[in-house]
């Protein structure tokens, strides 16, 4: 008696909750300009498309390298009663922006010399004359430029969340470990070992912090971090149900 095998169903698409959008925001990196226009087309996009529920989340690094990240801080703090349900992830920019400016001054000229040196300059700290000051005496001059309600905004922010069938993080994960047993290091900083993997995880990992030319779609990932400070191109990814689409800001 021959035996017939069943063909594997392919599995369904994944999908955010039901009557739930979110809009994810790649790293802006201080450009200030394109996240003005990004936030814009985001509302304009709400406006035009009704949905139940909505979600804004910034995948993090939204300082350093670019001109302005004092305008990025403070604009996301004045408008942020405004966002519907909006989700601020620690990158790693902000990590490093934290230690600096807490128990490891020491780090300071490491920061600088990947963006730091923009983000004093963004507070009205004479960069030039950093040099000549010890590594806490020049984290100090930054702190005290730095508004407390600045660096209380950036110490809120948090390393993942969860929506349906995707995940958003900074940098990635680490495949085959549970998201409760991630290291923290990881999500902010992983590339190596992540961004080449072909295991699929329990959700699609949706991440900045690695540039690629356009949105990086692989079917266990997606990138979103187009190097705005770099290419003056900021993307959002838009999700509801199985749907995808993007929206881009250049300047």
């Amino acid at each position: 008696m021959a035996l017939f095998r069943k063909t594997p169903k392919p599995a369904p698409p994944p999908s955010g909750p039901p009557g739930t959008r979110v809009y994810a925001i790649g790293d802006v990196h201080g450009r200030l300009d394109l996240l003005r226009d990004l936030l814009e087309q985001i509302d304009a996009d709400s406006q035009a498309r009704p949905c139940a529920r909505e979600f804004v989340v910034f995948l993090g690094d939204l300082i350093d390298r670019g001109p302005e990240s004092r305008g990025v801080l403070q604009l996301l703090q004045s408008i942020r009663p405004n966002l519907p349900n909006p989700v601020f992830v620690m990158g790693n920019h902000e990590e490093m922006l934290l230690r600096v400016l807490g128990d490891d001054p020491e780090r300071v000229w490491d920061w600088m010399s990947f963006g730091g040196y923009e983000f004093a300059q963004s507070y009205g700290v004479e960069v030039g004359r950093l040099a000549t000051l010890s590594a806490a005496a020049a984290a100090a001059e930054i702190r005290a430029a730095m508004p407390p309600a600045d660096l209380s905004f950036v110490e809120s922010f948090i390393d993942s969340f969860r929506f349906g069938d995707y995940l958003f993080v900074h940098a990635g994960i680490r495949p085959g470990t549970p998201l409760e047993q991630q290291k923290i290091a990881d999500l902010r900083w992983i590339r190596e070992g992540f961004l080449d993997s072909t295991v699929i995880h329990p959700f699609v990992v949706v991440h900045g912090h690695t540039i690629s030319d356009g949105p990086d779609e692989q079917p266990n990932r997606i990138g979103i971090d187009t190097g705005a400070y770099a290419t003056g191109v900021l993307t959002a990814l838009c999700l509801e149900g199985t749907d995808r689409t993007y929206l881009t800001a250049v300047r």
